[in-house]
């Protein structure tokens, strides 16, 4: 069993590693959201900065690996062949859980997770132990500490409500004394706020860095031998107040001496300090586990007691963290922000919700988003009712943001300003500061990114025709985390008890069964990376009259390839009676369609983007996405019936009528692939002249196939559903392809006429 208990640590290393990769994935959001969404860096740059606060941060955050240890259970009430199985229980529960919301781009607390993971497992273990010794359940607050955890648990749960609430009231003091033209204010209010930015991730590198970090106890002599810590504890106030002063003289000094924005740095320093927090503060979440089992481990082995006999009280004594690991665990954090490619689809969830302008809205509204956003309307006019007009006036003044300027680029728009992205990083800062010297596991996810979302609200982000989408997807990641916090303590118990029934034979199962699903997201990931170049296509960036063709001819390829392979799986379901290929042609065509949605949102950034002399592109886009929005439309119905005709078991198309959809099916190939050549070939005339001698024989084709229909149900046909589903599918298709040519036809005029 020596050998057993090996493997299991040696297992304890390997997901260690893999928790580093699924946690920075996710956590990733935390301290890029405010760098990328205000574009003040360029994306290599900001990188550079988190990469340096993670590899410090990572080396500082061995006083936080304790909660791991003791924070939630007595490790004194367990022995350790029961210790190591919650320890196995909880980094398999961890690694699937973070994977699992990374695939689905939603952020979710890694703190979380490992606090709910390790108080289900624990318990279950101790409710395993109270059952095989005839105790009471009242005696469960022996092995599980109750008053630490329920602080820990409060603490993550109040960030939440505290983050929101203290982010927006901060972002709308500050809008109302900066405004949004706020680098015209004075240099002395700007090198104010300045001082007082970078003093408070002063102060926040300061606790989150030196005093966590292992040389926090050297002596200085220059100070009658004090610590470091010692020195800080003692002198807070006036290294606070020295801090203050000398950044706001140095904001000054660099706004009126050298021109330097000062916001900007804030954001590049701020961007250093939450990564420092996330690696400082997280670290725990990833390794402390696996290293609280390494060492039990060695003093297993030392000790030659057995197993199911060694209490695990030394895990109760403060062990410092072997900085060799730390540092390691720091460089794994920073490979994989580098080359992670869903720590950015989770990115793209924050900065979506907290956005400035118009964007593509990811998420449904719903009766509660609805509901929340009318009364909270109806208290702000209530409010609004009680105040003088002037303040009014004042404050609407106040929160009046600049105009796009013509000629800019819907890509090239920051999400929010820099005042904004100063504000969340500050806040956030001295929020976590705050909860790092209580010694609270306090989630920088949830810190960040209700900041984030409550600088948002107060700077009126969340307008009239985009609140209750904004409301309803942070709801939904709320709902998230309290779907993490069940999952982990339930998911967590269960496999405990699976390890402890089953042995190394079910750790060996149960690791199996991880690779598994995480091979197959990776391998799913993959495919959707293949497809990335795809959907690049359909974005309109010219300014010009004939790069609006070029491009627009260029989308229309795109949309007459996919449109033409959802055709094809159509087809071939229908034909050989086989649902998934309609569920593929199904889940197709919606994408197409909320592609084109894209394109139609991006009007008014298009449209602003067209040079004044080309202004009559406009009306040319605008048609064709007309033509392009009927096609996607008619391939979703058809995608939608043939679905539901199958899944519904309604008896397959007769012999006949499969038949007949092939040849419509190779008449479809054919127009599609002309029109693709076409379209490919830019503007050569005689290229659509061809293509448009197809159409009446298209139309031709497919009014046969309809008068046989009738006649075939006048005599022999038995089936409603058979007959409705057939009609509807040539009905369609005729309606598909008159919009194709309609496509071709208005491109075609165009070309003539340059």
């Amino acid at each position: 069993m020596d050998n057993a208990y090996f493997f299991i640590v040696i297992l304890l290393g390997l997901l260690a590693v893999g928790d580093l990769i699924v946690g920075v994935s996710n956590d990733a959001v935390n301290f890029l959201n405010s760098a990328i969404g205000s574009k003040v860096f360029s994306f290599r740059n900001i990188m550079i900065f988190a990469s340096i606060g993670i590899l410090f941060g990572a080396i500082s955050s061995s006083g936080m690996m304790e909660v791991a240890r003791k924070g939630i259970f007595n490790p004194s009430a367990f022995y350790f062949d029961e210790i190591i199985f919650i320890f196995m229980a909880v980094m398999m529960t961890d690694i699937l859980l973070l994977d699992f919301f990374n695939t689905i781009g939603l952020p979710t607390s890694t703190t979380v997770s490992i606090v709910f993971e390790l108080l289900g497992a624990a318990v279950v273990m101790a409710v395993i132990k109270i059952v095989e010794s005839d105790q009471l359940l009242s005696e469960l607050n022996t092995y599980i500490n109750t008053e630490k955890a329920t602080q820990i648990i409060l603490g993550i749960l109040l960030s939440v409500f505290i983050a929101f609430s203290i982010g927006a009231l901060v972002q709308w003091l500050s809008r109302i004394l900066f405004t949004f033209k706020f680098e015209k204010k004075s240099n002395w209010l700007n090198s104010l706020f300045g001082g007082f930015a970078l003093a408070a991730i002063f102060n926040f590198i300061l606790i989150k860095g030196i005093k966590g970090s292992p040389y926090s106890n050297m002596e200085l002599e220059m100070f009658n031998n004090l610590t470091i810590n010692g020195f800080i504890e003692y002198n807070l106030f006036s290294v606070q107040l020295f801090a203050f002063l000398f950044w706001c003289l140095f904001s000054f000094v660099a706004i009126h001496s050298f021109k330097w924005d000062i916001y900007k740095i804030i954001i590049g320093v701020g961007t250093f300090a939450l990564a420092l927090a996330f690696a400082g503060n997280d670290l725990v979440n990833f390794i402390g586990v696996p290293i609280a089992a390494f060492q039990s481990y060695e003093a297993w082995v030392s000790s030659g007691i057995a197993a199911e006999n060694f209490s695990m009280e030394l895990l109760s004594q403060r062990v410092p963290t072997p900085t060799l690991f730390l540092f390691v665990s720091g460089i794994v954090m920073i490979l994989t922000l580098w080359f992670s490619s869903k720590a950015k689809k989770v990115v793209k969830t924050s900065l979506d919700l907290s956005n400035q302008y118009t964007t593509r809205e990811r998420f449904n509204p719903t009766f509660l988003s609805r509901s929340l956003v009318r009364f909270f309307i109806f208290c702000n006019d209530q409010i609004k009712g009680l105040l003088p007009k002037k303040i009014i006036l004042y404050l609407d003044r106040s929160f009046e943001s600049i105009p796009l300027k013509n000629n800019q680029i819907k890509s090239n728009i920051p999400e929010f300003d820099k005042l904004r992205a100063s504000i969340n990083l500050v806040v956030a800062a001295v929020l976590i500061s705050l909860a790092t010297s209580l010694k609270l596991p306090l989630s920088t996810t949830y810190v960040t990114f209700m900041v984030a979302m409550g600088t948002s609200l107060a700077d009126r982000a969340w307008s009239s025709d985009s609140a209750v989408y904004r409301v309803a997807g942070v709801l939904n990641v709320i709902g998230g985390w309290f779907l993490t916090a069940f999952c982990a303590f339930s998911v967590g118990g269960i496999i405990v008890y699976l390890l402890y029934i089953g042995g190394i034979q079910v750790v060996a199962v149960i690791m199996f069964t991880i690779l598994l699903i995480i091979g197959k997201n990776y391998i799913s990931n993959r495919k959707n990376k293949a497809l990335l170049e795809e959907d690049r296509a359909l974005v309109m960036e010219s300014n010009s009259y004939q790069g609006v063709i070029d491009e627009t001819g260029s989308t229309i390829e795109l949309v007459l390839k996919k449109g033409f392979k959802i055709y094809q799986l159509l087809i071939l379901g229908l034909s050989t009676n086989d649902i998934k290929p309609l569920q593929r042609a199904k889940k197709n065509s919606e994408k197409l369609e909320d592609e084109i949605e894209d394109l139609k949102d991006g009007l008014f950034y298009f449209i602003r983007n067209l040079e004044e002399s080309s202004v009559s592109a406009s009306t040319f886009y605008i048609e064709l996405l007309g033509y392009l929005h009927d096609l996607s439309e008619d391939l979703t119905y058809l995608a939608k019936i043939s679905y539901d005709h199958a899944n519904n078991n309604h008896r397959k198309l007769t012999f006949a009528q499969i038949k007949e959809l092939l040849l419509i099916e190779e008449s479809i190939k054919k127009i599609f692939k002309e029109g693709k050549e076409a379209f490919h070939s830019g503007q050569d005339q005689s290229e659509f002249e061809e293509v448009l001698l197809e159409k009446n024989s298209a139309f031709e084709l497919i009014e046969s196939k309809i008068n046989t229909q009738i006649e075939r149900t006048r005599d022999e046909e038995t089936s409603p559903k058979n007959t409705t589903l057939y009609f509807n599918i040539l009905i369609r298709t005729k309606d598909l392809i008159t919009h194709k040519f309609e496509l071709v036809e208005k491109y075609y005029g165009v070309v003539k006429k340059l």
